[in-house]
């Protein structure tokens, strides 16, 4: 899904950006809306029949499900394209944030069903770049990057973590269908995926000795 963002803090005065609510929470519940979301935001307007065709499933299905995201004012009709025989739509917002702990307690099933919808798009992202890897020109094979850091963190040093690369991704050109003609020559889209992934079932830091302990190879009496 396009710039679907969860972390510690919810947008300063960013445009375009919604923060997910129970209903919210609710409505994209349902991998086949969080896609339909963000194939609206990444490509631009389109019909249920188009974006039927790009998911592989029926024009009925993604029509329902358009309108359901309709009343949760996540997508809206496009009336300056469509007429008496179609009907487009237009994603309402760019980015959606969900960072409400209290939210996810409380509506646990939506949460963990939207959050696994969010993990099954990136990591179909990941296996169609892989794909056509060996087709993009070498400059873009050059940018590739799939790395994973291992880090023994305290919670509030991932929150500043996050903080960080928030920062640093600022500073780059966000995408938008409507903004790509003013990009410069050979600006593409990227995806930049980060994630923080607590990994509570790791071996915990060993206690230190509770007395004096000789050292190894020391002489002994």
């Amino acid at each position: 899904m396009a710039d679907a963002v969860e972390g510690p803090e919810a947008p300063s005065g960013e445009e375009d950006s919604v923060v997910l609510d129970a209903k919210g929470l609710r409505a994209l519940a349902h991998p086949v809306r969080v896609q339909l979301v963000g194939l609206l935001r990444k490509f631009g307007p389109s019909t249920a029949t188009r974006l039927a065709e790009r998911l592989g499933v029926n024009s009925g299905t993604a029509s329902y499900h358009l309108r359901q995201l309709g009343a949760a004012g996540f997508v809206e009709e496009d009336t300056e394209r469509g007429n008496a025989r179609e009907r487009w739509w237009r994603s309402v917002h760019r980015t959606t944030w969900f960072n409400d702990p209290e939210l996810a307690e409380r509506e646990p099933e939506a949460a963990l069903a939207y959050q696994q919808s969010v993990a099954a798009i990136y990591t179909l992202r990941t296996q169609q770049t892989l794909n056509g890897l060996q087709t993009m020109p070498r400059a873009w094979r050059n940018t590739f990057d799939m790395s994973d850091w291992a880090l023994r963190l305290t919670p509030e040093e991932a929150t500043a973590l996050y903080r960080d690369l928030t920062e640093v991704i600022a500073r780059y050109r966000r995408d938008a269908p409507e903004t790509a003609a003013s990009a410069p020559e050979g600006a593409e889209r990227v995806a930049l995926i980060t994630q923080i992934l607590p990994e509570l079932d790791a071996p915990a830091a060993p206690s230190p000795p509770s007395g004096p302990q000789e050292e190894e190879g020391s002489p002994t009496s």
